[in-house]
């Protein structure tokens, strides 16, 4: 059993922690050196890494890929590991699936014209398959959640003649300026720590409130200058924090009491099943947003209006919707993009594999529930379907900000370089495993194992 220490939230030796992390940092770089050599050569590049947030990553340096199939990925030494990161999502499809690859190889070559500025068949293909699957009627594409989420605001804002979104304390939806606003300890809103070049101070444009936490919700309402809610139906990019029993219905509920638009970000909770959180749990939004996974691997993104929003927003005359429309991207809706996300919904992402990918992330708590038990340690897990994740904390944080206090540095740095030296990937920004149609049960029955290792280390 772990000793308890002086730190209530992790019951354990802080310093045997700091030793084992140093332990296995010292053999990461030992064993990674064409990983090291290229981030040292990197110097042109903005941090070292094509995008800043790779530098999110355990120990000195990121890995570097060489290649990817299914839900494996080799790096430039040469190791192979299971991946449960799979992109933050954008790889749940796993990694470059045939049917995508076969899509997109026809699209540039027997056909040509990855990008014309002209409609394809296969866009209305797409359509019809995320009305299927999510409800909303009328959709529109982008490259990603980011974009779809920008446009789905200024609609939002177009429709209703209201100037603020109200989004949840610690949400995620991309780089959305309005998103960037956290519950302070006056309960009021402010600006998320680290807020990079903001237009405006946050409050002018957003309101916020906690997840699960239908009183604040209704307070933020009350101001009436709130043109729509736009929020996750769990929160994932946190930590999973998953719905109590009647808070999404009662969103819903004062939304349409205090005029104000829903707007469901399921880019990472289409984790849920086919239809995401929005069909598992029957919700009615009168957006949705999505984006990551369902172009395969190809840079993605859509909105979904209900019938009745997008009759309203294209019977006004007074907006330009052509000219000053979309979401200002001439690559928006491209042909290879469609093309790739017809393929990966139709032919890979599909009821079936959602149902063998919900069984593994089963699997994957049990395991992981029995290795916390097996210790007693006062830590949670949590599943969302295909996703589930494990959090220093129990029981379960039910908010943002709760979610965003029970984290834990040193104590996840180890476990992901404990992992991943040993040949397991889980998401760098916390402790998410995902499961692609190509994970096995001997995949997960592998992280039950060294997750087992790892704990027993621990404890000395």
């Amino acid at each position: 059993m772990f000793a308890r220490s002086v730190d209530p939230g992790c019951a354990m030796d802080r310093a045997r922690l700091r030793h084992l992390l140093a332990r296995e940092s010292a053999d990461a770089e030992r064993h990674n050196p064409r990983s090291r050599a290229a981030h040292d050569r990197a110097d042109h590049l903005f941090g070292r890494v094509p995008m800043t947030w790779m530098n999110k990553t355990a120990g000195a340096f990121p890995r570097y890929l060489d290649s990817a199939r299914g839900a494996r990925v080799r790096d430039l030494d040469g190791h192979e590991y299971i991946d449960f990161c799979l992109g933050d999502t954008g790889a749940m499809a796993g990694h470059s699936p045939a049917a995508v690859g076969d899509a997109v190889h026809r699209r540039l070559t027997a056909l040509g014209g990855a990008t014309a500025m002209l409609p394809t068949e296969d866009a209305e293909r797409v359509g019809a398959e995320l009305s299927r699957r999510f409800g909303l009627t009328r959709w529109s594409f982008s490259l990603t959640a980011t974009d779809a989420n920008r446009w789905a605001v200024r609609l939002a804002r177009a429709v209703t003649g209201r100037p603020k979104i109200l989004v949840n304390s610690y949400c995620y939806h991309g780089s959305v300026d309005e998103s960037l606003i956290v519950t302070g300890p006056d309960g009021n809103g402010r600006a998320r720590p680290g807020n990079v070049g903001a237009p405006c101070d946050v409050t002018l444009t957003s309101r916020v409130a906690e997840f699960n936490d239908l009183e604040h919700l209704e307070r933020e309402l009350a101001h009436g200058d709130v043109a729509a809610v736009l929020m996750e139906p769990a929160l994932t990019n946190i930590g999973i924090v998953l719905p109590e029993p009647g808070y999404l219905a009662g969103v819903r509920e004062l939304t349409r009491r205090h005029g104000a638009l829903l707007i469901n970000d399921e880019t990472h909770t289409f984790s849920a099943g086919p239809g995401g959180c929005t069909a598992a749990w029957g919700l009615e939004p009168d957006v949705l947003t999505i984006g990551k996974a369902i172009g395969g691997g190809i840079p993605a993104g859509a909105y979904g209006l209900s019938a009745d929003l997008a009759d309203r927003l294209l019977g006004r005359d007074d907006l330009d919707l052509v000219d000053m429309g979309g979401v200002g991207g001439t690559l928006a809706g491209n042909a290879l993009s469609v093309a790739a996300t017809r393929a990966t919904l139709e032919h890979v992402l599909t009821d079936e594999a959602f149902a063998h990918m919900h069984k593994l992330s089963e699997r994957f708590e049990a395991g992981v529930r029995a290795g916390i038990d097996a210790h007693g340690l006062p830590w949670s897990v949590s599943r969302l379907g295909a996703r589930t994740e494990y959090r220093f904390t129990a029981p379960a944080p039910r908010t943002g900000t709760e979610a965003a206090a029970a984290g834990d540095t040193e104590l996840e740095d180890f476990l992901h370089l404990y992992l991943a030296n040993r040949g397991i990937l889980l998401t760098p920004f916390h402790n998410m495993a995902l499961m692609c149609p190509d994970t096995t049960e001997q995949d997960v029955d592998t992280h039950t194992e060294l997750f087992a290792s790892a704990l027993a280390e621990l404890a000395g």
